[in-house]
């Protein structure tokens, strides 16, 4: 492995979590989760050489990531719809008030404009108001604004 390999692979291992969050976020079905895992690989690989450090390494990869989620979440709306052959299995387990209430939490997000479920995903990793501005491109006080609003919005949604 040359120099450049070698980087690539110690960054994806060190915030491989956060690509499986990001990718987790767009769908519960394993199977997905890890086809969207692959394709933000190949998307880190692809510009990772572009790749100048003008922000810290954790706030481009969830940029890449949630670009890529994004776009294949919007190409796969075009397609037409398919009847998977694998039942999904549950990620998150219904027996405990917890897992309920992160259930409940998921299907309210879930509900979200694509944008706004991208802001408080990564509100809810704990990221500062300006990481997320720098990830998802709005200013600092737009992410203040939208992040207010959003909590709003799921406060008032119901759990159908």
């Amino acid at each position: 492995m040359d120099k450049q390999e070698l980087e690539f692979t110690k960054m994806v291992r060190e915030y491989r979590k956060t690509i499986y969050t990001v990718c987790y976020f767009f769908s519960d079905n394993p199977t997905e989760v890890d086809d969207l895992f692959q394709e933000v690989l190949i998307s880190l690989w692809k510009s990772f050489s572009k790749f100048r450090g003008d922000c810290s390494p954790k706030t481009w990869i969830w940029q890449v990531s949630l670009n890529t989620c994004c776009n294949i979440d919007r190409s796969n709306k075009r397609r037409v719809p398919t009847i998977p052959l694998v039942i999904d299995k549950d990620v998150l387990s219904d027996s405990d008030e917890v897992g309920q209430q992160i259930k409940m939490l998921y299907n309210r997000i879930n509900k979200l404009e694509l944008f706004d479920r991208a802001i408080i995903l990564l509100w809810l990793e704990s990221m500062s108001y300006d990481d997320i501005a720098a990830i998802v491109g709005i200013s600092t006080s737009a992410v203040t604004s939208r992040l207010f609003r959003i909590k709003e919005q799921l406060k008032s949604m119901s759990n159908n």
